[in-house]
């Protein structure tokens, strides 16, 4: 089974609310954005946002050009019927991060909450960071949050990588200066907690 036929499975047999990462609001990452815009309209691309209503809460802001792209279609359609009318204002975008093709240097605040920890072969990493620096322009934000250390080892039946935040920042390179990492403690809907680890970084 590829990567894409495994999660249109998941959107098309479980409801968005069922899985694991699921968030009512994606409060750390909005805050996140919200800061590093410093009120400004910036563009923003959510990296495997799929289903997630991160994207509702930035059109809310109305001053975010918003981007969400994953490789499954089925849950980029999740987020779509939930938007009604709204969804004209996002443009969605399906693909495999690693390969898709993306505008240069188009975005201000790049943003991946429980992508990059399923790349676990490090060819998937370097083509991740590769997408990053063409795609961020100079001074952009790349947030991105991944399991930490005391993380489950396995998400919805793939193995994953954990990462301490020196160890997640170490993936990027001397580019992307980190600011500042947190931990956040998830519940998810079964009633399990997940440890994530976020690190902000500035990339020259």
């Amino acid at each position: 089974m590829n990567d894409q036929s495994h999660w249109d499975r998941v959107y098309t047999t479980r409801s968005s609310q069922e899985v694991s990462w699921f968030q009512p609001h994606a409060q750390q990452s909005l805050d996140l954005i919200r800061r590093v815009s410093g009120d400004r309209p910036s563009h923003v691309i959510d990296v495997g946002g799929g289903a997630s209503t991160l994207v509702d809460d930035l059109l809310q802001l109305d001053r975010f050009d918003v981007s969400v792209l994953d490789i499954s279609s089925a849950a980029l359609d999740v987020a779509r019927q939930r938007l009604g009318a709204s969804a004209s204002r996002v443009h969605w975008l399906v693909g495999d991060i690693t390969r898709a093709t993306l505008p240069a240097k188009a975005f201000d605040i790049w943003h991946d909450r429980a992508v990059f920890h399923f790349l676990i072969d490090p060819a998937q990493r370097e083509a991740y960071v590769s997408q990053v620096r063409r795609a961020v322009r100079p001074g952009g934000h790349v947030i991105v949050a991944a399991f930490g250390p005391d993380g489950p080892p396995q998400c919805s039946g793939l193995p994953v990588m954990r990462y301490a935040p020196g160890a997640l920042h170490a993936e990027f390179g001397g580019a992307f200066e980190l600011l500042e990492h947190m931990t956040e403690f998830h519940h998810t809907p079964g009633g399990a907690i997940q440890q994530f680890v976020y690190c902000h970084c500035l990339m020259h």
